[in-house]
């Protein structure tokens, strides 16, 4: 819309209200950093300290071993004979190309962690990253 005055032309200027759009982002902001914390891994695995720990910084499937041996992938639990199947079905891409992190509680028998394993790599996963945690020094 213009205006006319003495041989001039305005123009309306249409600028963006950031008050609301600001408000809207903080809010955002607090129920992310409040939910955060809810969403991590739910199920209690008293995980392995190594000395040597990378931080994990990617977004992978994760299967689980608790300490009554109950396997979960992402938190849901699947039998072990079933998740060579479920992962094929689950996952996108190059099975040898992808990577899954594998969390055991340190009280698991190895025989019991060697299966899980195994049935990772019927998938076709060979890629497998186990999950460990640093040791504090005192």
């Amino acid at each position: 819309m213009a205006f006319s005055s003495k041989g001039h032309t305005q123009t309306t200027l249409a600028e963006i209200n950031i008050t609301p759009l600001v408000d809207v982002v903080l809010v955002l902001l607090l129920i992310f950093m409040l939910t955060a914390p809810v969403l991590q891994s739910g199920i209690d695995v008293a995980i392995p300290k190594t000395r040597s720990v990378n931080q994990v910084t990617e977004e992978r499937m994760v299967v689980t071993i608790d300490k009554e041996q109950n396997v979960f992938l992402q938190d849901k639990p699947v039998n072990v004979n079933q998740l060579p199947s479920i992962l094929k079905s689950t996952g996108k891409g190059d099975p040898a190309k992808r990577v899954i992190y594998l969390r055991a509680d340190e009280r698991v028998p190895f025989g019991a962690f060697a299966s899980v394993m195994d049935a990772v790599k019927l998938a076709g996963i060979t890629n497998i990253s186990i999950v460990t945690r640093p040791i504090e020094n005192k």
